[in-house]
């Protein structure tokens, strides 16, 4: 029987991709981002495993919501598996029943017409979040046949990240159909300042025969009909409720930020584009050094007495042609804030927490006129 033997004088093959540098491998792993993708790039190989670590930009997608219940039933099997779970794979869970009880009650003070504000609440309140796996994690809880991993612990694997994002499925305020409202806060040990935009309705690629053409002229003024007709109650429940919301996902990311001493920029948001909260390096060092004011029982940080302005339109009309029905921008900072900082009327820092068109919009509604609102500590 003949055998076959390689040719002595033949060189080995040469792996091209072993003589990429470290350093490039890093820039590309940089480029993945998301944490499920990295996750399976460490199975690939012992120098992957060891670089992957080293990434400085990481994106945690949240990718589905668990019942409370589901996860008590599991929490045994989950308890024998601890032990063994290797790096990537451990249960994360954003529990967001302290924001509940409060949104329940606004709810109720807009009355029966905000039922889906209060039913979106009521699934919340007995719900978690999960990231589900990247190929060949071990995980720590399965449900529905499915395997679902923790950011918190898995964010521990790395030790360099500067860049950090993490998106929510979904917002986690309930609106009606053709309701527009966002947010974005800043925050530091507790809030640095918020801006909200909401609108009644929002009517694209016309104008709708109700309100004439053009944004009319009304001096900016609010008319009488906004304190009667509930416009009043919708924009403070609009307010409080954002409030609450950023200050729940706040609370949230104090393991996170005392783990991980190098980041540079954290931001949580959520696939709806509802809401976004950012803090920057010098806020996350003064959450690691400066106690949290925090109310355990709603699990939030408190959020301290304020100063607000308000701008409203009935009627506003962008250059792209969307119409925004009653548009309300609403500028939060600290009653208490350093006068050092820059003032709630820069147009500049309003303007920039949306994206367009929702930027102009902001640009159009604080040329009109100025409402100062005060809200205490709660």
């Amino acid at each position: 029987m003949s055998s076959v033997y390689p040719d002595p004088g033949q060189p080995e093959p040469v792996d091209h991709f072993d003589r990429l540098p470290d350093s490039v491998l890093l820039l590309v792993f940089n480029k993945i981002g998301d944490v499920k993708a990295l996750g399976r790039c460490c199975v690939v190989s012992r120098r992957f495993h060891s670089l992957v670590p080293q990434v400085e930009n990481v994106v945690v997608r949240v990718d589905c919501v668990i019942s409370d219940d589901d996860c008590s039933s599991s929490s045994s099997s989950s308890d024998k598996s601890r032990a063994l779970v290797g790096p990537f794979s451990n249960l994360f869970r954003l529990v967001f029943g302290g924001i509940v009880k409060p949104l329940q009650a606004l709810g109720q003070f807009l009355g029966p017409k905000r039922s889906v504000l209060n039913e979106t609440l009521n699934s919340l309140s007995s719900s978690s979040l999960f990231v589900a796996p990247g190929v060949g994690d071990d995980g720590e809880m399965d449900h529905g046949g499915v395997t679902h991993h923790s950011p918190t612990q898995v964010l521990r694997n790395f030790n360099e990240i500067r860049f950090l994002r993490i998106e929510l499925p979904s917002g986690e305020l309930g609106i009606d159909d053709g309701v527009l409202l966002k947010w974005r806060a800043d925050f530091g040990s507790t809030l640095d300042n918020c801006v909200i935009l909401g609108a009644a309705s929002v009517i694209k690629n016309g104008i709708s025969p109700e309100f004439g053409f053009g944004n009319g002229d009304d001096n900016g003024s609010i008319p009488e009909t906004f304190y009667t007709n509930g416009g009043l109650k919708l924009r403070v429940v609009w307010t409080i409720s954002s409030l609450i919301a950023a200050s729940a996902r706040h609370y949230l990311l104090q393991p996170i930020i005392a783990d991980h001493k190098t980041l540079d920029s954290l931001v949580l948001t959520d696939a709806d584009g509802q809401g976004v909260l950012c803090m920057n390096r010098d806020q996350l060092e003064e959450l690691r050094v400066k106690p949290l004011s925090a109310s355990s029982a709603s699990k939030r940080t408190l959020v301290p007495a304020l100063n607000m302005r308000l701008w409203y339109a009935p009627y506003l009309e962008l250059p792209d042609g969307v119409v925004l029905k009653g548009a309300t921008l609403v500028a939060i900072r600290p009653s208490e804030q350093s006068a050092s900082k820059k003032e709630v009327s820069d147009s500049s820092w309003l303007s920039n927490a949306f994206e367009e068109p929702y930027g102009t919009a902001a640009k159009m509604l604080v040329k009109r006129r100025t409402y100062c609102l005060e809200m205490n500590s709660f």
